[in-house]
């Protein structure tokens, strides 16, 4: 191993290394002072990102181009660490009301975050594949961690059986991809294809097979089935991990992927898109309409985006509209994650000792409860809707716009008329919250709300400012190897 393949993934060993060390501090740690775990689990985190910062001006490739790091992942991988920052806020004071405190949680978390940044740099498709289980694994284990809770356990085995199942849909695809070009390596593969020196019904049926395994990762339609059911299972601030990190995770490594090796196949494969795109926009927003537990419905909404952000891959046919398609998902994925996460957040408030109180009934009368709180949640509702003065706007603003510049009007007027639905189930949630009667309880500690409120803020003053945000974003879509 050269100095540079050790550059290549230095985020990824400084998180490692702090996961190993905190899972044997922790012993020690947990008996004194349980506070100290998630602040050093925060303290590498940022150490993580410190390593992503200075990584971000250079472009390397180690370990034979199988790691890349380039303006794509040199913007991502900061984001995956911030987003297991807001997640560790949400967790702490969830875990020990319900009385699920474990150290190893927080060590899970930067295992998995670490599986996604390594995600984010992979160059070639067995990356790929120890990135997704090495992101994937500790969040079977993080499903489950509210045990002997039934509907926990239930979670972790259903994430674990679907998600291994998907597991096999990508290497099945890595294997056809190997077969049609000999070869892994994205460059390579690149290199085979413009040169018309590969066999094309092996590599559409590899591409369609890696499309089927991210499928399930991203939770598009038809693959969509096990999220309500985990989404509902898990305790809360897993949900809100997975409706964020894991789709981010699942988005960055098709766009690296279809983005770099597949856009020769972009007129075959463009149907296909349209045809997920637009029925995971339809199903997602149609079935949460009739949703009344508040975690089933954030399930059906992440559907929904999740198909809002496969409308990038649609016009993927020429370089420039490639790359502003990938500019418009990136900018979307930030939007969404920040209001996921804050919608979560007023949601595990509501969440009681007995694992209730997350229905839409419980929201009732919030306003009087906890005005803040009730407040905020309006923000996130608005941004999921696509209100103007939110950062949700812009998001849906630039992917539609990319869809019609690249001819495909009639999936951005599908795009805006399930936007119409979704206001439905998201105002209800407002109108709840301040024009019927309630008296349920609500939780919130200073992490919880300092989360809700930084990301209300966020999505506020980034709205003022999409232009700039938009740039900064421009600059991951420099992708190569």
């Amino acid at each position: 191993m050269t100095i540079t393949d050790l550059y290549s993934i230095l985020p990824v060993v400084v998180l490692v290394a702090w996961a190993l060390l905190l899972l044997l501090a922790d012993l020690w740690l947990s008996k004194h002072k349980p506070v100290f775990t998630p602040i050093l689990a925060v303290v590498g985190l940022v150490l993580s990102i410190a390593a992503s910062i200075t990584l971000s001006d250079q472009h390397l490739s180690g370990f034979g181009n199988s790691v890349i790091v380039d303006g794509f992942a040199s913007f991502l991988q900061p984001l995956f660490a911030i987003t297991g920052i807001l997640a560790i806020g949400l967790a702490y004071d969830y875990l020990k009301r319900l009385k699920i405190d474990r150290g190893e949680y927080y060590v899970l978390i930067l295992l998995s975050i670490s599986g996604m940044m390594l995600m984010a740099s992979a160059g070639d498709l067995i990356m790929v594949f120890l990135s997704l289980e090495l992101l994937s694994i500790p969040l079977y284990i993080m499903a489950s961690m509210a045990y002997p809770r039934l509907e926990s356990e239930e979670s972790g085995l259903k994430y674990f059986l679907l998600g291994t199942f998907a597991s096999g849909f990508l290497l099945f695809g890595t294997a056809m991809v190997y077969g049609s070009t000999s070869t892994i390596n994205f460059g390579e593969i690149v290199s085979f294809i413009s040169s018309g020196s590969y066999d094309p019904t092996l590599m559409v049926i590899g591409a369609a097979l890696i499309l089927i395994g991210f499928g399930f990762k991203v939770a598009a339609v038809p693959f969509q089935s096990w999220t309500p059911d985990v989404y509902q299972g898990a305790p809360s601030p897993v949900s809100a991990f997975m409706s964020v990190g894991v789709k981010a995770a699942g988005f960055a490594a098709l766009l690296r992927v279809f983005s770099l090796i597949f856009p020769q196949l972009s007129q075959t494969l463009t149907p296909v898109f349209w045809v997920i795109a637009a029925l995971t926009m339809i199903v997602g927003n149609v079935v949460a309409i009739s949703q009344t537990n508040l975690k089933r419905m954030l399930a059906y909404s992440s559907i929904a985006h999740a198909g809002y952000l496969l409308m990038a891959f649609v016009p993927f046919g020429d370089a420039l509209t490639r790359q502003n398609s990938i500019a418009a998902a990136l900018f979307y994925l930030l939007a969404y994650g920040l209001a996921s996460l804050g919608a979560w957040a007023v949601l595990i408030g509501l969440e009681d000792s007995k694992y209730t109180g997350n229905t839409l009934d419980d929201l009732a009368g919030l306003s009087k409860r906890s005005p803040l709180s009730a407040a905020v949640m309006t923000i996130f509702m608005l941004s999921f809707t696509g209100v103007p003065l939110t950062l949700g706007f812009w998001g849906k603003f630039y992917l539609f716009r990319t869809a019609i510049e690249g001819g495909f009007i009639s999936l951005a007027v599908i795009g805006l008329l399930t936007s119409l639905v979704s206001a439905f189930y998201y105002l209800r949630v407002v109108v709840k919250m301040y024009f019927a009667e309630g008296e349920t309880g609500f939780h919130w500690n200073f992490w919880t709300s300092a989360v809700a409120i930084f990301t209300a803020l966020a999505l506020l003053v980034f709205s003022f400012i999409p232009g700039w945000l938009l740039e900064l974003v421009a600059k991951a879509t420099l992708i190569g190897f």
